[in-house]
């Protein structure tokens, strides 16, 4: 398969038609698979915000101040209710905040941007990523899958990484189970995160800084002849790490 980005794509405002600006710069293909950076949706579908909608609360408060003791860098509280807004749940309060977004993405902060945006203090993610998918997807010319990516970081190992938070068009995982290896043994356990490895490959074209390439087409991928699943977001009562998190406090 090939990756390139998409020329051109401008400053996107709110209200901006993101299929149209993939549209006019690159002839499509039904083969193709578009990758579209999560901070050009959340700008598109107007989720940039300001600290002053966030009047901090009493819990925020205490967020705020637990976590400048730890790190002695000043914390503005209006951050962390900004923060506390826009989860369902907060795995961890300290060192940082570790949290669960109301679609379902484990992420630091919620997710919640503070670079590349050029006129307000925050960029929320989008409220619903696979429902933004699926809007871009019907505005294409022709029927490509769409990937919304973001970036964060992994358990156990330094780095981020590009992950898919919603998509359309495509199963976001291969099911590999009940087919056999070379030496005739059957899988039990493989289930492939498609989408998430389409993301972190098309990350590379993203850029992290001011590359200005927020859509990048991959052409040519196959899914092959695997069952597909939809299943990405680990369900609480089968997710042991999120478990553990609940039972744990941090003492530094």
């Amino acid at each position: 398969m090939e990756l390139f980005a998409v020329p051109g794509i401008p400053e996107v405002r709110e209200g901006d038609d993101l299929a149209a600006m993939v549209a006019d710069r690159v002839e499509l293909r039904p083969s193709d698979v578009v990758v579209v950076a999560s901070t050009v949706v959340s700008k598109a579908e107007g989720r940039a915000a300001d600290l002053a909608d966030f009047p901090a609360g009493d819990r925020a408060q205490d967020i705020a101040e637990r976590l400048e003791e730890i790190t002695d860098d000043e914390k503005d509280p209006r951050f962390a209710q900004a923060v506390l807004e826009e989860s369902t749940e907060l795995l961890m309060e300290a060192p940082f905040l570790l949290t669960v977004t109301r679609f379902g993405h484990v992420t630091v902060n919620a997710g919640i941007d503070r670079s590349n945006v050029p006129d307000a203090d925050l960029l929320l993610l989008p409220r619903d990523p696979g429902e933004s998918a699926r809007r871009i997807r019907e505005g294409l010319p022709v029927d490509a899958p769409v990937v919304v990516s973001d970036t964060c970081g992994r358990p156990f190992r330094h780095g981020q990484r590009g992950v898919a938070v919603g998509w359309d068009g495509m199963p976001a995982s291969r099911d590999w189970r009940g087919e056999r290896d070379r030496d005739g043994h059957e899988l039990a356990v493989t289930v492939e995160s498609v989408v998430d490895e389409l993301a972190a490959a098309a990350n590379l074209l993203h850029g992290e800084g001011d590359d200005g390439t927020p859509v990048v087409v991959v052409r040519d991928f196959e899914f092959g002849d695997h069952a597909g699943s939809d299943n990405l977001f680990r369900d609480p009562e089968g997710d042991f790490v999120r478990q553990a998190l609940r039972g744990w406090t941090f003492d530094g």
